[in-house]
């Protein structure tokens, strides 16, 4: 059996997690060729990803649309095998998705073990609501405090180096020039400060690793308009064109960053030979030579952004 590595993901409900997944997987063999590398669902996650993809590619149907998928009712894991084309997967890939509204569990205890387990965690942003209305919706939608304190629950006395990625979605708007890209990633470290706080502190700033990647997960619709309906927002987005095609964009960078971390983590002697991560990648040369060649188009300027560990991404061997 290939090794399991567990990545969480985090946001309320109809954020957007079920989406970049869907994008990530659709685009996966285009964007990792070179890398030899091929991602396998188990039936169960290739069933649901497909129902998803349907309803992505449906959102392009009308001329307007409302830009997301229906938010998970129960808790998901996407189980990937991950490895070379045409072989047994080497690892396999778990990411935990689960409803929003787990966010608002009482103990916390779900959350703070699967948060434990993992070793990255994705925080999906909603960036029609960071952005728009001058954030009015930014708090109701992404819940940045709530998120910061599932940290500080989860990472109390952290003992091996994590991953967070954070990931805007539906922000096509927001990367169409260098000038927007700024601005989404002004709004970001501003709005999540108290989170980059929290990782700058003594105890974590040398193991936790945070980049921002955007991701495009339809390509080609802009947000258009807000409407309130029963004291809560509905955002509307418009086609670039009436025979606008889906095109995601971006979708790999997530993982790209996930496989660049690992490889440094495998090479980093600070840890030890006994650190799991670096046993299990350590099994399979293959993967540790395709996770480099992934590394190498990992994205850090128009929109993307490395917050801490710039030291876990760089690779010398």
């Amino acid at each position: 059996m290939p090794k399991e590595l567990k990545v969480t993901m985090l946001g309320h409900r109809g954020v957007g997690k079920t989406s970049v997944l869907t994008a990530m997987y659709e685009q996966f063999y285009d964007r990792f060729e070179e890398a030899d590398l091929q991602l396998t669902p188990d039936p169960e996650s290739s069933a649901l990803l497909q129902e998803r993809l349907g309803e992505l590619k449906g959102l392009l149907n009308d001329f307007e649309a409302t830009g997301g998928l229906e938010g998970t009712e129960n808790p998901q894991s996407f189980n990937f095998g991950l490895g070379k084309i045409g072989a047994k997967p080497s690892l396999q890939l778990t990411f935990q998705d689960f409803p929003g509204g787990y966010l608002d569990d009482k103990d916390g205890e779900f959350l703070k073990k699967v948060m434990r387990e993992c070793v990255a965690v994705l925080i999906a942003i909603d960036a029609p609501a960071l952005m728009e209305a001058k954030g009015k919706w930014h708090e109701l939608m992404n819940r940045p405090k709530q998120i910061c304190d599932i940290f500080r629950r989860s990472y109390g006395n952290l003992k091996e180096p994590r991953l967070v990625i954070l990931v805007p979605v539906r922000c096509e708007k927001y990367l169409q020039n260098e000038e927007d890209a700024k601005k989404l990633l002004y709004c970001i470290k501003d709005q999540y400060a108290e989170l980059f706080g929290f990782f700058k502190s003594e105890n974590l700033l040398t193991k936790i690793a945070c980049v921002i990647t955007p991701v495009q997960t339809v390509g080609t619709v802009i947000f258009n308009n807000i409407r309130v309906e029963n004291q809560r927002p509905r955002f509307y987005f418009r086609k670039i064109s009436h025979d606008a095609q889906y095109l995601p964009k971006d979708s790999d960078q997530p993982l790209r960053y996930l496989l660049s971390f690992l490889l440094k983590l495998h090479y980093d002697t600070k840890w030890g030979p006994l650190n799991p991560i670096r046993r299990w990648l350590g099994w399979d040369k293959f993967l540790l030579k395709a996770a480099r060649k992934s590394a190498d188009k990992c994205k850090s300027a128009g929109g993307f952004a490395i917050i801490q560990g710039q030291d876990r991404f760089e690779i010398n061997k």
